[in-house]
Order: structure tokens, then sequence, then C-alpha cells
């Protein structure tokens, strides 16, 4: 379980392929107290550390993970990066699960006082989840979705939030990782089973 808190962006240094893609990634802050076992949250994806040591770690992704996440597995590329909650940690964000959805893509940029407004379309099925005021992570930062605006759905980005996270240097038609708002997903089970 993980906050979408963003500690800081790693990279990519490394990338094997065979039956798992293996990715080395490179950081400082989340290496503090991580260990082989350890969950830590990669552009929002929930992933195994295998291998640790003082310049970075490993992680493994199945072919499931590569499905459902946004290309980016690539050397160079700046992944989100935050380890996961202990108990008694605060919950500054909302409860994200690392457990992504599907992708979505940046279909427009605007700027807003102080900020900027960045739309994102999301996939048919999903887009039920997204609702104004609700809460959504892309690339594993817990975001408030600000608005709804035909097929697509905006958040507000902050000074900060643009500069340590990767979300800054996104284009139009890139393409981040969605988890939606775990409590939506829920109530629609109920629900349906009503």
């Amino acid at each position: 379980m993980f906050t979408g808190l963003v500690e800081e962006a790693g990279e990519i240094v490394r990338v094997e392929e065979g039956p798992f893609l293996r990715v080395r990634v490179a950081a400082r802050e989340v290496l503090t107290d991580l260990k082989v076992g350890d969950s830590v949250a990669v552009d929002g994806v929930c992933l195994t550390a295998v291998a640790v040591d003082g310049e970075g770690f490993w992680v493994e992704l199945a072919q499931e993970t590569l499905r459902r996440t946004a290309p980016t597995w690539r050397v160079g590329h700046r992944p989100n990066l935050e380890r996961a909650l202990r108990v008694g940690d605060r919950l500054g964000g909302h409860f994200v699960t690392g457990h992504v959805d599907g992708v979505v893509e940046l279909v427009g940029v605007r700027e807003a006082p102080g900020a900027k407004d960045f739309f994102f379309r999301p996939p048919g099925p999903l887009a039920r989840y997204i609702a104004e005021k609700g809460s959504v992570a892309l690339n594993g930062v817990s975001l408030t979705v600000a608005g709804l605006e035909g097929e697509a759905f905006w958040v507000t980005l902050i000074p900060h939030t643009l500069k340590v996270t990767n979300l800054g240097s996104l284009r139009v038609g890139d393409k981040v990782n969605l988890e939606v708002d775990l409590i939506a997903r829920y109530v629609e089970r109920l629900l349906g089973r009503a």
C-alpha cells in the first residue's frame, strides 16, 4: 500500500530481456532501509525489489505487468518512486495499491494560475471510475480530479509536483499509468451484487 506521495524520480539504467523483464533503477532516497523482498512503487506499479545495493535496485516485470502499463520500461526513463507505507506513517495522499488499471494518454495542457491543467483520455471501461473531486494515481502520483470534459478528465499540477515527479516532463501524446480510486472499484462491485 502506498500514498501516491512520490519520494523521488529515479532513473532506469539497465534493462534485461528474458522470461521476466529485469529492470535496474538508480535511486537515492528510496534506498534508505530498502531491502530485498520489499515493495516499491515504480511509476505507480507495485514491484518487488529483487536486489538492492548502494546505488539502486532491481525489479522483475511479468508479461501481465507489461501489458497493463505504459511503455516506459527503457534506459533513461525517470520513474516516480515511493516506498511502501509502514504502520504509523502519515497518509497524506490517498490509498494507492500499485495495481495499475490501465494507461491514459495526455491529450492537452493548459496554463492555470500558478499551475498547469493536464487533460487525460482514459480507456472507455475505466472512465466510469473517474469522478470530479475523486482521486486517481497517475504514474504513482496521488491527484485530485479537477474536472471532466468530454471524454477526458483533468488534474491541476502545482509547481512542486511538476518539479519533483516525472509528470512535469510529459508532452501531449505521452502515456502514463492510471490507478483509479480503490473505493470506486469496490463500490461498483458491491452495487453490482445488490
